[in-house]
């Protein structure tokens, strides 16, 4: 039988794919990975069968270093800011 991961596990693999998420410079993709991040962690969080735990657990790893990756590559070639994100102020 698989022991799932300990909570603490669980809550560092939250704050790292959450400080991820955030990382995104562009606002669609930001606001998009932080909302799916909630409800994943939701999910995971609401498991008790350890064996679907441990597996949602390792998916949830997997997916963390897919976000990393291409937060870099967002960050690498983000485009201009949109309206409801703020402005910098416009130099004369």
């Amino acid at each position: 039988m698989a022991t799932p991961p300990a909570r603490k596990a669980i809550l560092d693999l939250y704050a790292s794919t959450l400080r991820t998420a955030k990382s995104f410079s562009s606002y669609n993709f930001r606001t998009y990975f932080v909302r799916r991040t909630e409800d994943t962690f939701r999910g995971i969080q609401a498991e008790q069968d350890p064996i679907k735990l441990s597996h949602a657990y390792n998916e949830a790893v997997k997916e963390l270093s897919v976000l990393r990756r291409c937060a870099v590559m967002n960050q690498l070639y983000g485009g201009a800011r949109l309206a409801v994100e703020e402005q910098s102020e416009v130099r004369t």
